[in-house]
């Protein structure tokens, strides 16, 4: 549904100005990446403040972007991403296939963990990004939408793709991060291990889970699964189903990238 323009800005707004204003692309994509994380819903005012724009550029910015279906607005008088803008993510293709390849694996391990949240995770720069969920209203961990972005020490499968990454994206995580005390030694257990289970480690908190390595055709570690159990003691009694979600679903994209 295509929304209405939004209200005109309080008059007298200023413009950015210098050298350093950002290109129509940078301001239009500064928008859009105002709703990232746990922003799902703004005010202008919000996404003026969010993006450092002032309100006469983001009120235009705004009207375009509701016009082509990136934003819709919402009963309350918020916006909010569009359908128009999610149907085209949705196609991405090196998501859109491995979702396909893992739906059927996902919903399984979710009847053998005995309906536990499960999730299916990628690691993009410093961060995992949620590509799929099945889960239990009630869960930890719920709440997150499709696309939510965590620091990669913060979940089991984030901790399995960073054990996988290599030592340069380990060593520029630990550079800017450094979360949690031994996060060097618990990647190296992780990546002997085969599996990550959050919560057996020091550091600060985050999302208690057990979580399995997903490989591609060429054997690369290209996602991570992994179950939220409702008991944070119940991570290491998920770890059989896990890992054999994430053997079935390699074993399965191994299939659909070489046309067997």
């Amino acid at each position: 549904m295509r929304s209405a323009p939004p209200p005109p800005p309080p008059s007298g707004a200023p413009a950015e100005k210098g050298p350093a204003a950002r290109s129509v692309t940078g301001r239009v994509l500064s928008v859009l990446d105002a709703f990232a994380g746990e922003h799902r819903r703004l005010t202008l005012s919000d996404i003026s403040r969010r993006t450092g724009m002032p309100l006469a550029t983001t009120h235009r910015l705004v009207g375009e972007l509701l016009s082509w279906g990136a934003l819709e607005r919402n009963r309350s008088g918020r916006y909010e991403i569009g359908l128009h803008l999610w149907a085209v993510a949705a196609m991405a293709p090196r998501w859109l296939e491995l979702r396909d390849v893992a739906m059927p694996f996902l919903r399984d391990l979710y009847r053998k963990s005995g309906r536990q949240h499960v999730r299916l995770a990628v690691l993009d720069g410093m961060e995992t990004v949620l590509v799929e969920q099945i889960g239990a209203p009630d869960t930890g961990g719920t709440g997150e939408p499709v696309g939510a972005r965590r620091p990669a020490h913060a979940t089991g499968e984030g901790l399995l793709l960073l054990a996988y990454a290599g030592a340069t994206v380990q060593e520029r995580y630990l550079a800017h991060h450094a979360p949690a005390t031994g996060l060097r030694r618990v990647l190296t257990e992780v990546r002997e291990s085969g599996f990550a289970v959050k919560g057996r480690w020091p550091g600060p908190g985050g999302t208690v889970s057990a979580a399995a390595p997903v490989r591609d055709a060429t054997g690369e570690v290209v996602a991570a699964v992994s179950v939220v159990p409702g008991a944070h003691d119940a991570g290491q009694r998920t770890l059989a189903p896990v890992l054999a979600a994430g053997g079935a679903i390699s074993r399965a994209l191994f299939q659909r990238q070489n046309g067997v």
